[in-house]
């Protein structure tokens, strides 16, 4: 799960397995594998920096990564 936060300032945990695709348009919309779509306040950068670290973590737990917000 990757920490997000939605354009109202709540932030959410979003399911890193789910994601499709990180779009800027110019908003930063994530599409997930059932097609919905969310808005979130990072930018694509940011979100996908997120997944990468969150599936480093998966495929290898002893890493010490430090995850931030």
């Amino acid at each position: 799960m990757i920490k997000l936060t939605r354009f109202n300032g709540l932030w959410f945990y979003l399911n890193a397995e789910l994601v499709r695709t990180v779009e800027s348009t110019p908003d930063t919309v994530i599409t997930l594998s059932n097609a919905e779509k969310i808005l979130v306040k990072e930018n694509p950068e940011d979100v996908v920096r997120k997944i990468i670290l969150y599936k480093r973590l998966v495929t290898n737990p002893d890493l010490e990564i430090e995850l931030g917000d």
